[in-house]
């Protein structure tokens, strides 16, 4: 495999490191007109996300062959070592030899010639020995090394789920993720689009749920697919596709979905309702609110007004609704496998965060008419932005309470390793007449 794509790699990784940006900004906007061809492309991105996912378990391993603390290392230096490290214990097809010979070899074109006998020699070391975890006797530490997860987040889930439940959740974040996407009904059904896309050279396989496919396919192709350009359908995952038919809106209704861009909820509930009535999607950002419209322009859909709206406040403007959506900013502990920079946050940047879930659902609830729905959403996992949140609201607005026809709680929450999709939680709640 091509140098240049490790010289990528390691440009989008320090970028990431030095900058805090967010993995996917970095990666798509590295990458466009890079000069590298699909396979170079396809293995820079494969570099820069499987370096992400493993960085404690990579810089854990480092380590070992120091005679330094690790800290030490100057930022370049280091992210050339997580890069030959994950070659050796993740990469199969790449050679031992490649992988330490490479590195080296960067280093002297990256200028950090100083440190190649480092690296050289603490690659040989991993090459050599494989992959080393601590004792289980510190089971968080364990499971912070093992899983490449910040410590803070192991003790939080662990408290509230036990550790073997934990632990499956975290493997399974490390695994490949399925691409799901939902069919655009307005223009097509399940047994077309799966027809179109095959003939596109896709492989696919019918969803477990209602109008959803499984595409065998890197998301990064798929705005590149014809059927894409006819708007046809949109990507999205199952759990998100499982939060509209907890909507279950109907043709003719109006619906409020207040924290919406990009759109994919708001795209599929307008689907549900066949193109009739009023969606209204707001979101805080212009740039955004511009991402909901091109995305239902798109796919057909007259029935939504997307505009800049702060969900935290009430707009008296607006009518009341049939169904207001709040899915809410939130940690993203249910996407870490799609995100892995949120792995590495501590509790503390999450502390803010119920205090504006509480204000965005106990906002939604003025719009609700008697005898509405408002349905609560985050794609965390965290009980205290979900039970909490809800029953918090529950105790101080006692004209709503939970909708058992959703199912026999009102509520449920989705786990990767035993749902098959990404994490994500859903409370329905009832307003009364």
């Amino acid at each position: 495999m091509s140098p240049s794509a490790r010289k990528t790699a390691f440009s989008i990784l320090l970028k990431i490191e030095r900058d805090n940006t967010y993995s996917n900004i970095a990666l798509d906007s590295a990458l466009k007109g890079c000069g590298l061809d699909q396979n170079e492309r396809s293995f820079a991105a494969a570099l820069v996300y499987g370096v992400l996912e493993r960085k404690l378990t990579l810089d854990y391993n480092i380590g070992i062959y120091l005679k330094s603390p690790i800290s030490k290392l100057k930022k370049n230096v280091l992210t050339l070592l997580r890069i030959g490290s994950y070659q050796l214990f993740y990469m199969d097809k790449v050679p031992s030899s490649a992988a330490v010979n490479e590195a080296v070899k960067l280093s002297k074109k990256l200028n950090i010639g100083y440190a190649s006998s480092l690296i050289n020699a603490v690659l040989r070391k991993c090459a050599e020995n494989g992959v080393s975890l601590p004792s289980k006797d510190d089971y968080f530490t364990y499971l912070s090394i093992a899983y490449s997860c910040s410590i803070d987040i192991v003790k939080l889930l662990c408290e509230q789920y036990g550790n073997d439940f934990v632990e499956s959740f975290l493997k399974s974040t490390l695994q490949t993720q399925k691409l799901f996407v939902r069919v655009n009904t307005l223009k097509t059904d399940s047994c077309a689009l799966k027809k179109a896309l095959e003939n596109e050279g896709v492989e696919t396989e019918f969803g477990s749920i209602e109008n959803s496919l499984l595409l065998k396919l890197n998301s990064s192709s798929v705005s590149s697919l014809k059927s894409f350009a006819d708007g046809l359908f949109h990507v999205q995952d199952i759990s998100s596709q499982l939060c509209v038919k907890a909507v279950n809106a109907l043709p003719g209704e109006t619906v409020f979905d207040l924290c919406s861009a990009p759109g994919g909820k708001s795209f599929s509930i307008a689907e549900d309702m066949r193109n009739s009535g009023s969606l209204f999607a707001f979101d805080l950002h212009p740039h955004r609110v511009e991402l909901i419209k091109k995305g239902a322009a798109r796919l057909g859909i007259k029935i939504i007004n997307a505009g800049v709206g702060d969900s935290t406040v009430f707009d008296p403007s607006l009518t009341s609704a049939d169904v207001v959506l709040c899915d809410v900013p939130c940690s993203g502990l249910g996407i870490i496998s799609r995100k892995p920079e949120i792995k590495y946050k501590t509790i503390d940047e999450f502390e803010d965060l119920f205090s504006v879930q509480m204000k965005i659902l106990e906002n939604g609830s003025k719009y609700v008419k008697s005898g509405g729905k408002l349905v609560y959403s985050t794609c965390s996992i965290n009980k205290n932005e979900n039970e909490k949140v809800v029953s918090c609201f529950l105790k101080s607005n006692s004209s709503f309470s939970f909708d058992k026809s959703f199912n026999e709680t009102g509520f449920m929450t989705l786990f990767p390793h035993i749902d098959g999709c990404d994490g994500f939680h859903i409370s329905v709640l009832k307003k009364n007449d």
